[in-house]
């Protein structure tokens, strides 16, 4: 006993305290001196792993800060009037998009539901165990203005740059300054063909240009984004039930 005692402390102080337990278990269940040697040490290595990976997944959800941590794929509403293509999404959801660096557009009015589709599909790479991160475009820009003032602009980009997958919410909503421009095209430069960016806008591509105040970095950010992306494009009302997307998934609290 005293031997069982030890190896499960040092497993607790190798920080494998889910397969201590779990051997702990093992050690008071006679039913368990059925089993092989083999078959016992696979059982305590699996729910190690597995503990390991869900707490892996848990972590990258969280950090993600999802604005709808609750939007999952398979809850997509197809029948909503939406049009949206289900097979799209059963391919997007592979996340095979993420390896090829190819981004996303998601086009749609206030309430048709891009934040939700965004998140569910930022669920979905976190589920692939890829890094993700949420964020509005204001809010972006503010910390990028900061970190310039601060003097640690280049950690907070090449922070930015890491994340496998990017969301950026209320993409272009409002018209930019010359600095802001030039900050967001650092970052579309530091992640263009090495990692992949959802982008959520109520106007399409053709539009954007009219938020810059210079037409060169306009080109040059729109030239990095939409030749390598997927577009998604979002009927604003249900004609059957007249309601928008955010009443469907309930979420009228919410700002999109």
């Amino acid at each position: 006993m005293m031997t069982n005692d030890a190896t499960i402390n040092k497993l607790i102080e190798m920080r494998m305290s889910t397969m201590a337990d779990a051997y702990r278990i093992q050690m008071q269940d006679n039913s368990m001196e059925s089993f092989s040697f083999t078959d016992r040490f696979a059982m305590l290595v699996d729910t190690e792993y597995t503990s390991r990976k869900n707490n892996r997944l848990h972590r990258l959800i969280r950090h993600a800060e999802f604005d709808q941590p609750e939007a999952f794929i398979a809850d997509i509403n197809y029948q909503s009037g939406r049009k949206l293509d289900k097979k799209l999404f059963e391919r997007l959801s592979s996340c095979d998009y993420i390896n090829d660096r190819h981004n996303i557009i998601i086009l749609g009015s206030t309430g048709s539901g891009k934040s939700f589709l965004a998140c569910a599909l930022g669920m979905e790479a976190c589920k692939h165990f890829y890094t993700v991160k949420y964020i509005r475009l204001p809010e972006l820009l503010a910390e990028l203005a900061l970190a310039r003032g601060e003097g640690t602009f280049k950690k907070v980009l090449k922070q930015y740059a890491k994340y496998s997958l990017l969301i950026l919410d209320e993409w272009l909503l409002t018209s930019l300054e010359e600095t802001e421009a030039r900050d967001l095209l650092e970052i579309v430069h530091a992640r263009h063909k090495k990692a992949s960016t959802i982008f959520c806008s109520q106007f399409a591509p053709a539009g954007w240009c009219k938020k810059f105040s210079e037409a060169t970095i306009a080109d040059a950010i729109l030239d990095r984004i939409v030749h390598d992306s997927y577009t998604i494009e979002i009927d604003y009302i249900d004609s059957e039930h007249n309601k928008s997307m955010r009443e469907i998934y309930g979420l009228n609290d919410k700002t999109e």
